[in-house]
């Protein structure tokens, strides 16, 4: 694994690219009870995911991100702050078969990516 360094820049404390996925904590997956997939929910350098990941690749290259066997990957920073409803959850990027939002950090770039080049790998290990 990688050594962790966090940059100072006044009030924010930002990750270094090279330690992205240190902390990949998946907290629950779900096989769709209808065709294949499987969905899977995570926390990752201060962000969560809902992802939905499949088997093999998609049969039109647009509905995956890539080709990472994602069709639905849906990110959201953790704010520290809590609302009377719970955890604040900002959306910083969400693909839903095409972006909806395209990562607004480069933070969330950076997950994005890594999911990306290993999600499908880690769930069905192949």
């Amino acid at each position: 694994m990688t050594t962790h360094r966090r940059q100072t820049t006044g009030n924010r404390t930002r990750t270094n690219a090279a330690e992205i996925g240190d902390d990949l904590r998946i907290t629950k997956t779900t096989r769709r009870a209808s065709g294949a997939g499987t969905w899977v929910i995570g926390t990752i350098a201060g962000h969560r995911f809902d992802a939905l990941v499949f088997p093999a690749h998609a049969e039109c290259p647009d509905y995956e991100l890539g080709q990472s066997r994602i069709s639905k990957l849906w990110l959201a920073r953790i704010s520290p702050k809590h609302t009377k409803f719970g955890i604040d959850f900002t959306t910083v990027a969400n693909f839903d078969r095409g972006w909806d939002l395209r990562p607004t950090t480069e933070t969330a770039k950076a997950i994005v990516d890594f999911l990306a080049a290993g999600l499908a790998e880690h769930v069905y290990h192949k």
